[in-house]
Order: C-alpha cells, then structure tokens, then sequence
C-alpha cells in the first residue's frame, strides 16, 4: 500500500446566468439519457471512465444496490455517444446526500480514456448542466480532486463554475492500482 495526499476542490454554478456552455457542432456526437439504465450498463460506464482515477466506492455495489439506486427520480444518467459508441456519461443528482450542497450535484462525470482529447469533454458537461438547469435546478455543483484528469479542473472553470471550497485528504491506495 501506498499514499498519496489528495486535494479536492468544490465548485459550483450558483445561477444560470455564470453557465458558459460549450456545444459541438460535431454530427457524429449524440448524448442521450439512460431513461432504464441496466445495472451492468452503469457499472461498465463507471469502470471505463473512473479505473484509472481509483473511483472505487461502488465497486462492491451488487445489482440490487445499482437498481434502486438508478431507479430514484432524482437520478440522471446522460450518455454521450460518438458514432455509435459509448464515449463518456454524466451523472446528476437533483437531491445530494449532503443537505449543505443545496443544488444539482454533478455526481459523475467523465470520458472513456479512448475519447480524450477531443473536446468532447466540454461538451458532455455542457448538455449535462444544461439538462440540470432545464430540470429546475438553481444552482449546479461538483467537486473534483487532484485524481481527476489534468482538464478537469479547467474544463470546469471554462463553464462557469467557480471554486468555493478547498479539501486535503491522505488517500491510501494498492500498488497495483496503476496510479
């Protein structure tokens, strides 16, 4: 085992009027919502996006726990798909488990490590916060860490959000993670 010291960053678009989206005008792209996601389905897109950022907390989730989870109403799984394939999903929860985080949390959010590089990423984060704000939301909030992927941070700022907390952590990891 080994350790590595993490630092997370809360950020949040505190009214529509801070979103900057960015859309692709790109034909081939498509970001459809998962209106009955599989169990499996989810998984795999957690696995594909989130292995190499240690993403592990729903790891031991058995269907069950994936069905209901997916199943309550204030969950939505965006998908985006390039040509056909699975290239990135969103997550949102209009009702975090933190009653301070008043807003949409953006639970989940990532590319398939094949489609980065691509500026696909501003876009799925684009339609997903957009798809948030068209559901009623008032404010739209995630956190991201020093794990994340090297953009995540400034793709998050190029749409608006801004920083308003600041964590450490020590993250004790397998060697064998890769990370």
């Amino acid at each position: 085992m080994n350790s590595t010291t993490v630092t997370t960053t809360y950020l949040h678009l505190p009214t529509q009027a801070d979103f900057r989206p960015a859309f692709s005008t790109q034909p081939d792209l498509l970001v459809l919502q998962a209106r009955e996601p599989l169990p499996a389905f989810a998984r795999f897109l957690y696995d594909a996006v989130g292995h190499q950022y240690y993403w592990i907390d729903r790891h031991t989730w058995p269907d069950d726990v994936w069905r209901d989870y997916l199943a309550l109403p204030t969950i939505t799984l965006l998908v985006l798909y390039l040509r056909g394939t699975p290239a990135g999903y969103i997550e949102l929860n209009a009702a975090s488990a933190d009653a301070q985080m008043q807003g949409t949390e953006i639970a989940y959010f990532g590319l398939i490590p094949a489609f980065h590089g691509r500026g696909l990423g501003k876009h799925l984060l684009s339609v997903g916060v957009q798809s948030a704000f068209d559901a009623g939301a008032t404010r739209v909030w995630l956190h991201t860490c020093t794990l994340d992927g090297p953009y995540a941070l400034a793709n998050y700022q190029a749409r608006g959000f801004i920083p308003y907390r600041t964590t450490h952590h020590v993250q004790v990891r397998p060697v064998s993670s890769g990370l």
